[in-house]
């Protein structure tokens, strides 16, 4: 994916029929070659989701967060690199017309949050795993998007971070806390329900509003 000044790589999988896209944001320290997040990607391209992998930042810039971790917590730049994804995805012929979910892990779970925000009138629905919802609580009141908040751990700070992130939410929105050897399984069934629904959901909404302009 070309920007100004700049390219991403990513991996885009379209499976036929093609239910919606899911756009991955990874956390810190992770890549578009994470097993755990193509683990997921599988699940939902069996499902007939199509899923993009990418990196949201470049080779230089990531041998430089390896270093001195000078980008992971970048917030805001990861969230207008995820935007800008966004608006690529728009532009592209085989995904412009897709209803698009965004699934952000770690440190990118706030960078997801904040471009759902941002491309309200875009995003079906989002997933948030791990500890960061908290670095998007600006955010979170202005979200449209069905918001669901998976924890893969007991840890109580996380725990807290991530009520309170739910408690910022005005739609509809779950908190599931996963543990066990079934986690990364039980994970994947869960993330793949909640796009499927309500990818399903905005597509009828989306058609149904077509419809209407079209009878008036």
């Amino acid at each position: 994916m070309a920007f100004e000044g700049f390219s991403l790589a990513g991996l885009l999988i379209t499976p036929k029929p093609t239910k919606g896209l899911v756009v991955f944001a990874h956390g810190s320290g992770s890549s578009r070659f994470s097993r755990r997040n193509r683990f997921v990607a599988e699940i939902l391209n069996e499902a007939g989701i199509a899923t993009l992998l990418f990196d949201l930042l470049t080779p230089e810039e990531e041998d430089l967060d390896q270093r001195n971790r000078e980008f992971r917590f970048d917030i805001e730049l990861l969230t207008e690199r995820l935007i800008g994804v966004i608006d690529w995805l728009s532009r592209q012929t085989a995904t412009a017309a897709l209803p698009l979910g965004l699934f952000g892990a770690s440190t990118n779970a706030a960078a997801a949050l904040g471009a759902a925000t941002a491309h309200a009138d875009k995003v079906a629905a989002v997933v948030s795993r791990g500890k960061q919802p908290d670095q998007a609580l600006s955010h979170l009141a202005r979200i449209k998007a069905p918001t669901l908040l998976i924890l893969g751990t007991e840890d109580k700070v996380a725990l807290e971070l991530n009520q309170q992130a739910a408690e910022q939410l005005p739609v509809k929105h779950r908190l599931e806390i996963i543990s066990g050897v079934a986690h990364l399984f039980e994970e994947a069934k869960l993330i793949c329900g909640w796009f499927l629904h309500h990818l399903s959901v905005h597509e009828s909404r989306r058609a149904a509003i077509v419809c209407a302009k079209c009878l008036r």
